[in-house]
């Protein structure tokens, strides 16, 4: 006469489910993360010029920048299920291409079909990870982010060792493993996926404009600190190698300062589910804004490599500190049924730095050289910094953990 426990099942569906999105996010980012260094080296091995190079990687996050936003409102009006799968077989078509064609036209291709689909998966699952609350929330958003600095280390390594080892060709049938094995995932998971969404009915009734994002304070602040430490993360990928350059330092050398970088972002978004116990993300991210900054002005005043690794080691720490908070923050204060739309802005946001900074800080270094960019970019950490003085103040911004008002009743239909 007992029925099954199914306040346990629901609570292991709780942790199971983002995991193995976590881990499907891994798939997927080690297509782009290592489809970057795949493309860039090829359209080298073609013969093509540093400018055709800079076009290529900016196609990367030209498409995302224009229809984030979009593709955000798609996922808050028809779930996440059908765009994540369509996004994985864009993504496979575009790893696959140059395999088939060793082409300009099939690198600019597969950028493209790389970049979109990349997009509409990530959006997706954080909006999936955003349906929890309070200190899961969190956790979920910590899983996310390692997952994502794993694969960043991941796909560039699996790239370069397959290009010296197998060819140009080659690493593109490699880089195509990962989102094959993702659509399978994917078909795993798909009634907790279909089962979760339940979109309010004010999204298809009132009229919606990004404005209406923009003009709420509390994501104001949260966007204008991610632009900037993710403009950050961008500047230090694309000064270093140049700055490395400039000093004597070989291939290698500059090779093992990233890798110190990238190093740095797994570990602390290991410590994270303990840091998030006893720091608020306002907190953290302040910290991270100031620590950053300060990195940057530093930087350019010393040669010797073990301090360049440490500085960017110390860089990695502050930059993979935030993105959990970041997301949490968004989805706190997104209007109700538009969550997805948010992190789609903050996508865009994101994307539009990637296409705009390499060539705008290109032209900059031409003319004034490479040092000032450090302490132009540690200016702007510090004015971010200032910009967002109050949202500490405004316990309502907080993503932290819940108050000790009791939570509503759970949605049977819904979960996370």
């Amino acid at each position: 006469m007992s029925s099954p426990p199914a306040p346990s099942s629901a609570k292991s569906s709780a942790f199971a489910g983002p995991i193995v999105l976590c881990l499907l996010v891994l798939l997927i980012h080690m297509a782009i993360s290592g489809g970057r260094v795949a493309v860039s080296l090829t359209a080298l091995e073609l013969k093509r010029s540093t400018f055709e190079v800079g076009i290529l990687i900016a196609v990367f996050a030209l498409l995302p920048m224009l229809l984030s936003v979009k593709a955000g409102r798609l996922l808050d009006q028809i779930g996440p299920w059908r765009p994540m799968r369509a996004s994985a077989f864009v993504v496979i078509f575009g790893t696959i291409l140059p395999w088939i064609w060793q082409d300009f036209a099939a690198l600019v291709i597969s950028a493209a079909c790389v970049g979109i689909g990349h997009m509409i998966f990530q959006i997706a699952v954080q909006r999936q990870m955003g349906m929890s609350a309070g200190e899961e929330r969190l956790r979920n958003f910590s899983w996310l982010s390692l997952s994502m600095a794993t694969s960043g280390l991941l796909g560039p390594l699996l790239a370069g060792i397959s290009i010296d080892y197998l060819g140009h060709r080659a690493v593109f049938a490699l880089l195509a493993i990962s989102p094959v094995i993702c659509v399978f995932g994917l078909y795993r998971v798909r009634t907790y996926l279909k089962t979760s969404h339940k979109p309010p009915a004010a999204v298809s009734e009132t009229k919606q404009s990004v404005t209406d994002l923009i003009s709420s304070p509390k994501l104001r602040r949260v966007y204008m600190a991610n632009m900037l430490l993710s403009s950050a993360w961008d500047t230090h990928m694309f000064v270093v190698p140049i700055f490395g350059v400039m000093v004597g330092l070989s291939a290698t050398t500059i090779g093992l300062i990233l890798a110190a970088f990238a190093a740095a972002t797994i570990v602390i978004r290991l410590a994270l589910p303990l840091l998030q116990h006893r720091v608020r993300p306002w907190q953290l991210i302040h910290f991270a804004l100031l620590a950053t900054g300060l990195n940057f002005v530093l930087y350019p005043f010393f040669e010797q490599v073990w301090i360049l690794m440490t500085l960017s080691f110390v860089l990695g720490l502050g930059l993979g500190s935030t993105q959990p908070s970041i997301l949490a923050l968004l989805q706190q204060n997104a209007p109700a049924g538009r969550a997805g739309e948010a992190f789609g802005l903050r996508m865009a946001l994101i994307n539009g730095c990637q296409v705009t900074l390499p060539l705008a800080f290109g032209a900059l270094g031409a003319i004034i050289g490479i040092m000032p960019l450090f302490w132009l970019t540690a200016v702007g950490l510090g004015a971010g910094r200032w910009f967002t003085r109050h949202a500490e103040t405004d316990k309502k911004s907080e993503g932290g953990p819940p108050s000790s008002a009791p939570p509503p009743p759970p949605n049977p239909t819904t979960t996370t």
